[in-house]
């Protein structure tokens, strides 16, 4: 079933779902979900509304200038997203095979509702993966004296490609606030340790020196701060002393795995708002 969905946050109030409600009652809309949240502390309320696209008798166009106005009273912030609507995601890899080729099995599987049309490196290591999955794969070194003309080069084939999503597979690579700035909210990176601990490099290294009981990953959009963006999702798995960096790798990668998938999940199923630097993540994507 095509749907609409509004994500919308904005101060809490009495009657606001009511006021909410009323406003696509009275254009014919049946609501299949809603679900919402309210930040007591902050007093900031959060709604996902799933609306039945076959209730559409007006344009896209109108529906949004409608609901601008409606919204200005309330002082929403709030996006409308068209599930007919395939979101193109690429992916970016340095060396590590495990997140990609997972990433791909499950859009292959119908999982994942999207597209990938691009898989971009810095290094050539992974582009036989590319080859059996018969997407592009591009490699752009970088160099500290050509960090910027990589960018350049990666930023014009994101929008050859019209790519709306990038997924940062263990892409070791920093990229610059100009870029992250730009696709703000839109770029998904998946950090192999629990955060805010371990931030940086080597995160299974400075475990295994710390003796740590659990280890986990994270999934975040990027910042310009390094690692430090809104998180998205994470998990963690026990452990203990007798365990070696490398078995604390080979556990790291599957959680890893998982993480980042759900995190993209989220994202392409429109479940996500970004409130400063945390996010507000529903629960499902009906």
């Amino acid at each position: 079933m095509n749907s609409i969905i509004f994500l919308i946050d904005c101060p809490d109030r009495k009657g606001l779902v009511a006021s909410i409600s009323t406003f696509f009652y009275q254009r014919g809309f049946n609501i299949l979900h809603c679900q919402q949240y309210t930040d007591v502390e902050r007093n900031q309320y959060f709604m996902r509304l799933k609306l039945d696209m076959k209730s559409l008798k007006v344009s896209r166009k109108q529906l949004e200038e409608e609901f601008g106005l409606f919204g200005n009273e309330y002082q929403l912030r709030w996006s409308v997203h068209y599930s007919d609507y395939i979101q193109k995601v690429a992916i970016l890899v340095t060396k590590a095979p495990h997140c990609l080729y997972d990433l791909l099995v499950r859009q292959q599987e119908g999982e994942l509702p999207c597209e990938i049309p691009l898989i971009v490196s810095n290094r050539p290591a992974l582009e036989h993966i590319a080859d059996k999955f018969r997407i592009p794969f591009v490699c752009l070194p970088v160099t500290p004296e050509a960090k910027i003309k990589q960018e350049a080069e990666l930023q014009t084939l994101l929008r050859q490609y019209r790519i709306d999503v990038l997924v940062m597979a263990r892409y070791m690579q920093i990229l610059s606030k100009e870029f992250v700035e730009e696709y703000s909210g839109r770029i998904i990176n998946i950090h192999h340790a629990f955060l805010p601990a371990f931030q940086g490099a080597s995160p299974y290294q400075q475990a295994y020196e710390r003796g740590v009981k659990m280890i986990g990953a994270t999934a975040h959009y990027a910042t310009a701060e390094l690692d430090d963006g809104p998180i998205i999702e994470q998990d963690v798995e026990r452990v203990n002393h007798e365990q070696t960096i490398e078995e604390l790798s080979r556990i790291g990668s599957d959680i890893e795995r998982i993480v980042l998938a759900r995190a993209v999940k989220a994202h392409l199923e429109r479940r996500i708002i970004i409130s400063g630097k945390r996010t507000i993540v529903f629960s499902t994507g009906v």
